[in-house]
């Protein structure tokens, strides 16, 4: 086998959604003030029982069942998250407990908001050399337990959720090659510091990084796979701000691919956004199956990873 590919997709969200208007009642905000500067209307938030790793799990076997994968047939468990409450044991390992597995290498990835397409690429790498066969990667966070909710600048972005793929070996390669790397001197752009810490970031800082770096780096992805711009069907982009994500397809030449838009609905939900957002699209069927599609992730680091992938 020469390469790998997603079998098939799975997403979890809490059933509580906050609104721009809930929140408007305790903070000084508007639902205005949110759609016009993030685009954001509601997200979900987790209850106290829904751990990352139930998130986590649940969105995995969503993925398992649309896949028609037997558990005991994932010998690779990723989990990417920022948001895991201890230190050990890691939430893969947890995740694999909860789908019964038998003995899968189990390994957490932190991140941040780009830690699900370094995870893919993780995994891909790890089938391509023959370390693994059947890989589950999930996204999932609780960012809700780290936010400080009187803080108007970040209360009002985050979400809760997670997003699942299973990845298997293929003949054809169906995971193009990564592009990833950092910007050091952005490191603390975004981030979660210290026990007590609440999720915190320079917005204006990512957010001109966003509109330069990006569309520059996006197009690198395509070329790396070998795939022009305008072949997309889709293209999901990490959920930060839609302000972000809308133009993002004609500043790369992708004026035909549709683009997640997730973040309106879901908030900002970190590693779990792009599998959420991917999920969700290809559940309805905005993704014709087989057509190209560009992942980008990028935050907390400042890191980035991206790659095409084919639609299961």
């Amino acid at each position: 086998m020469s390469g790998s590919r997603i079998l098939a997709l799975g997403h979890y969200q809490p059933a509580a959604v906050l609104t721009n208007d809930d929140l408007a009642r305790t903070v000084d905000t508007s639902d205005e003030w949110i759609r016009s500067r993030v685009g954001i209307r509601t997200r979900h938030i987790a209850d106290k029982t829904e751990s990352v790793d139930l998130v986590a799990t649940l969105a995995a076997r969503h993925a398992l069942e649309n896949a028609g994968v037997r558990a005991e047939d994932v010998d690779y468990v990723l989990v990417a998250t920022c948001t895991a409450e201890d230190r050990s044991p890691n939430i893969a390992a947890r995740v694999a407990a909860r789908l019964g597995l038998p003995s899968p290498a189990a390994l957490d990835l932190n991140v941040a908001c780009a830690g699900f397409t370094h995870a893919l690429a993780t995994a891909d790498h790890a089938i391509r050399a023959g370390a693994a066969r059947t890989a589950i990667v999930v996204g999932a966070e609780k960012l809700s337990d780290w936010t400080d909710w009187s803080d108007r600048s970040t209360c009002v972005l985050i979400g809760d959720g997670a997003g699942a793929a299973v990845l298997t070996a293929a003949e054809q390669p169906e995971i193009g090659p990564v592009v990833w790397g950092s910007v050091p001197e952005m490191s603390d752009a975004v981030r979660i510091e210290g026990r007590d810490g609440t999720f915190q970031q320079a917005g204006q800082t990512v957010f001109r990084w966003t509109t330069t770096a990006l569309p520059r780096i996006a197009i690198s992805v395509c070329e790396r796979a070998g795939i022009d711009p305008a072949e997309l069907a889709a293209i999901v982009p990490h959920q930060a701000n839609l302000r972000i994500v809308e133009p993002l397809a004609e500043r790369i030449g992708a004026e035909n691919a549709v683009i997640a838009r997730d973040v309106v609905d879901s908030g900002n939900t970190s590693a779990a956004s792009i599998p959420l957002a991917l999920s969700k699209m290809v559940a309805r069927g905005e993704i014709p199956s087989g057509g190209w599609v560009l992942l980008f992730g990028f935050g907390g680091g400042l890191s980035y990873a991206g790659q095409v992938v084919r639609c299961p």
